[in-house]
């Protein structure tokens, strides 16, 4: 059990590792971080930032040295670089976690193996692959990047032949998937949490909405049938369990239009869709995080309010930040990045509410988001 006054680890200083520094922060942990970029948002608030590119292996090895506990806020990370100083540090959330989900097929096939419904898919490393993949799968269909995807970078969806010519891009990295298409109502999402002693919490089920593959809003508790929310609790339990999680994992679902829930990604960290917690929850998924790779008690998550979160890019900073003197009970939350980009996340907004629908109409009356 990690003590307070002990050193968390971070690999990666974007926003995940800052508001889970933040958290750390309050709790009394010292907090490394180990990211390229000088004064990252994770950065501005730790007690010290390596600076060094992900693939430095000494620069790890000083991470880990210096710490007590280390963890990651995304999945790209070097794998053998985490083995090489698993020895010098407390790893819990360990490798096979990060070795399955950081690859589709892996992931897609842990998922089936331990009894969860996923798109029907299959591995394609050339064009005759994909050619032989569709035929079996039929339009439309996605392809897929194996690793290295995200907000809807490294996939295309494809809806007849004349979409072929999109994926010479995937195809060159020579390990993607075809993914059937799931005809879904919408989109979810559980936050689940196991520590090193087995204890489980799960946090309440997020109805997510996407505009050009990323997130726009989280509506917390999910607008979709009681009994479909337990069941998405119970899934991400199983996950859990199965993975033999240690730390907090994201685990997105679609609704079907038949009424049955399927497991569409895994992310082994916190998630955006999570960000709600902060203001909305006894315990934030950041503090769920720490709490769980310090192996300490898990405490039952309570949505203490309904809420809406939407998100923040680039071009809706300057829209946003005249909301401040005009939404007394939003909740603004910037990361602190120094450079600002079309549909890059540069924070989001958090709103308790009495009443969901009304809450998602006054964001869009303010035509922001448009």
């Amino acid at each position: 059990m990690i003590q307070q006054g002990q050193t968390i680890g971070i690999i990666g200083g974007g926003q995940l590792g800052q508001m889970m520094a933040l958290d750390a922060k309050l709790t009394g942990m010292r907090v490394i971080i180990l990211d390229p970029t000088p004064d990252c948002p994770a950065g501005q608030c730790a007690d010290d930032q390596i600076v060094a590119e992900y693939s430095d292996i000494a620069a790890i090895e000083e991470l880990a040295q210096r710490s007590d506990v280390l963890t990651y806020e995304f999945e790209n990370v070097d794998l053998k670089a985490l083995e090489d100083v698993a020895d010098k540090v407390y790893i819990p959330q360990g490798t096979q976690l990060l070795y399955t989900t950081k690859n589709r097929i892996r992931e897609k096939t842990f998922l089936r193996d331990a009894g969860l419904q996923t798109a029907p898919f299959r591995a394609v490393k050339n064009r005759s692959d994909l050619d032989r993949a569709i035929t079996e799968l039929g339009y439309p269909c996605v392809l897929k990047t194996c690793e290295g995807g995200y907000d809807g970078h490294g996939q295309e969806v494809l809806h007849s032949a004349s979409d072929l010519d999109k994926c010479d891009g995937i195809l060159s990295t020579k390990d993607a998937i075809l993914e059937g298409w799931v005809p879904f109502k919408e989109e979810c999402s559980v936050m689940v949490a196991r520590n090193e002693n087995g204890e489980v919490t799960t946090f309440p089920v997020s109805e997510n909405i996407h505009r050009n593959e990323i997130l726009h809003l989280s509506i917390v508790p999910a607008r979709i049938p009681g009994k479909l929310r337990k069941r998405a609790e119970e899934m991400a339990v199983k996950i859990a369990d199965a993975i033999n999680l240690c730390g907090i994992l994201g685990v997105e679902m679609f609704v079907g239009d038949d009424g049955e829930l399927y497991v569409n990604e895994l992310a082994p960290r916190p998630h955006n869709s999570g960000h709600y917690t902060i203001e909305a929850c006894n315990f934030s998924q950041f503090a769920i995080h720490n709490r769980a790779i310090c192996n300490w008690p898990l405490p039952k998550i309570k949505l203490l309010q309904d809420v809406v979160m939407v998100n923040v890019l680039g071009q809706h900073v300057e829209g946003v930040r005249k909301m401040i003197a005009q939404k007394p009970d939003w909740h603004f939350h910037d990361y602190g990045k120094a450079e600002v980009r079309h549909n890059r996340k540069m924070g989001h907004v958090t709103i308790l509410t009495d009443d969901l629908d009304t809450t998602v109409k006054e964001i869009a009356d303010t035509h922001i988001w448009d």
